[in-house]
C-alpha cells in the first residue's frame, strides 16, 4: 500500500485537497480530526493533557483555545504536548491502516498539517504539498472568524516555510487557480503514484 503524506501551511487549501483525494476514492486519514476525537469527551488525551496543562480541560473535554494559549510561542510546552498526543494519534492511525487494507486500498493519504515539522515525511512514499501565493494565504486565513494578523503570524512561526515545503515535496497542488485545476492535479498525482514506474522514497528530502 502506497502512503501519500499531504501537508500545507494554514490557508493553503490542504483540507480541500484532501477532500478531492477522498472524492476520487482514496482513503484519507485526517490527523486533525483524530486529535479532535482524542480531545473530546471520553477521548484518550483528555486525562494526560489535563494533568500536563492545568485548566485546559473544561466540561470533560480539552478546551482547544485554552490549550493553544498554553503552548503558543512556547516550544518546550509544545514539545511536551506533542509527546502526549503523537503516540495516541499513531495508535489511532493503525486502525485506519487496518481498515484500508481490509477494504483493498492500494494507496492512502495521510493528511498531516505538521508533516515535515514532526518528521512524518520520513515514513511516507510521496509528499504532496498544497500551496498558494502568500497574499492569497493571508486573505483566506484572515477571513476566518476570530483570526487576527498577530495570531496568524504566531501560527506561521511554528510551521515550516511554504517555499521549503514545496522544495521538499514530490508533488505540489497549486490551489490558487480554482477547484477544477486543483482536482485535475490531484487526479494526475494519483495516476503518477499508481504507475508501475513510480519509485517510492521513504524520505524525499532528509532535513
Amino acid at each position: 500500500m502506497i502512503l501519500i503524506g499531504l501537508t500545507g501551511s494554514i490557508g493553503m487549501g490542504k483540507s480541500t485537497t484532501a477532500a478531492m483525494f477522498r472524492d476520487l476514492g482514496v482513503p484519507v486519514y485526517d490527523a486533525d480530526a483524530a486529535v479532535h476525537r482524542l480531545y473530546d469527551t471520553g477521548g484518550a488525551a483528555v486525562g494526560p493533557v489535563g494533568q500536563a496543562f492545568a485548566g485546559v480541560v473544561r466540561d470533560g473535554r480539552v478546551d482547544r483555545e485554552a490549550l493553544r494559549q498554553a503552548v503558543l510561542g512556547k516550544p518546550e510546552e509544545l514539545k511536551r504536548l506533542n509527546a502526549i498526543v503523537h503516540p495516541l494519534v499513531g495508535r489511532d492511525r493503525i486502525g485506519f491502516f487496518a481498515k484500508a487494507e481490509a477494504d483493498g486500498a492500494d494507496l492512502v493519504v495521510l493528511d498531516i498539517p505538521l508533516l515535515f515539522e514532526t518528521g512524518g515525511h520520513a515514513g511516507v512514499d510521496a509528499v504532496v504539498v498544497a500551496s498558494a501565493p502568500a497574499d492569497m494565504q493571508r486573505q483566506r486565513v484572515l477571513a476566518r472568524p476570530g483570526m487576527t494578523p498577530d495570531r496568524l503570524d504566531a501560527i506561521l512561526a511554528q510551521q515550516l516555510a511554504d517555499a521549503e515545503k514545496r522544495a521538499r515535496a514530490h508533488f505540489v497542488v497549486d490551489t490558487s487557480r480554482g477547484l477544477e485545476p486543483a482536482r485535475q492535479q490531484v487526479a494526475e498525482i494519483i495516476a503518477a503514484v499508481r504507475d508501475p514506474q513510480f519509485k517510492p522514497a521513504r524520505d524525499p528530502a532528509p532535513g
